[in-house]
């Protein structure tokens, strides 16, 4: 058996994490029509996940939606952790009339600083954003602009913080003020 070096096992390995992370037929589209953004890879259901931008957000959204990705199945938000960023997450699938087996789907994440996550609005593009990214800025403080209505939606108006952060404290009681 050849003994190989430190310095080749560490470049098969480089190559074979290019090879699994080579971007997906979706992503490859979006490069070649000049739509800045990072290959995730797939999940496990082999959905593309990419990665764009805040300010590139309406842009790419547009020229999917322009593409045939005319259904947003899902928006939502999350926290990676304590002093980390802050992510807005739309899943989207291309609806056609005939029926198929394959559905086209893409995930696109935007991470955002936790200190003041601003991203614009797809309400005007997709209709189905909007109790979604309402409830977004509710539970993570992430702010939609250009949203019609976006205002608290689960909690109090008057509610301090952001409960699903993962570095939120919770109040020990919570006073209604101006209920009657």
């Amino acid at each position: 058996m050849a003994e190989t070096s430190p310095d080749s096992t560490s470049e098969e390995q480089i190559e074979e994490t290019a090879a699994l992370l080579e971007a997906g037929p979706i992503s490859k589209q979006l490069a070649q029509a000049g739509h800045p953004h990072e290959f995730l890879g797939v999940d496990h259901l082999g959905v593309e996940m990419i990665k764009v931008e805040a300010d590139q957000l309406l842009a790419l959204a547009t020229a999917l939606l322009a593409s045939g990705y005319n259904y947003l199945q899902c928006q939502g938000g999350y926290d990676v952790g304590p002093g980390q960023d802050l992510v807005s997450m739309y899943h989207l699938i291309k609806l056609s009339d005939e029926a198929q087996q394959d559905l086209e789907e893409l995930r696109i994440k935007v991470f955002l600083p936790r200190e003041n996550p601003r991203l614009p609005s797809l309400y005007w593009i997709w209709k189905a954003s909007d109790w979604q990214e309402r409830e977004s800025y509710d539970m993570y403080g992430i702010v939609y602009e250009g949203h019609p209505c976006l205002k608290r939606l689960l909690m109090p108006e008057d509610w301090v913080g952001w409960p699903l952060r993962k570095d939120y404290i919770s109040p020990d009681f919570y006073e209604l003020q101006d209920a009657y």
